[in-house]
């Protein structure tokens, strides 16, 4: 998948988001789309990385501690 192929999946996403809500405003969009999009990137990129935080980090661009705190708000780490 391209990056033009997520960014698609991103806008069909929130336009169906915002069909959902039939005219409410929404709040606190930000926020819930870093949840919604960080905690799958980050189980993805670990399996991928086969646990090791380090590769994992360095792929995501992250400090290795960052990383790790980010793995604990999410409950990732094993």
């Amino acid at each position: 998948m391209s990056k033009k192929n997520i960014d698609e999946c991103v806008r069909n996403s929130l336009d169906s988001y915002f069909r959902d809500l039939r005219g409410t405003e929404p709040d606190g969009m930000y926020e819930m789309l870093v949840r919604v999009v960080e905690k799958p990137l980050l189980d993805v990129v670990m399996a991928r990385a086969e646990g090791n935080q380090s590769k994992a980090a360095q792929w995501l661009g992250l400090n290795r501690n960052t990383l790790r705190k980010k793995l604990v708000e999410h409950k990732l780490l094993k």
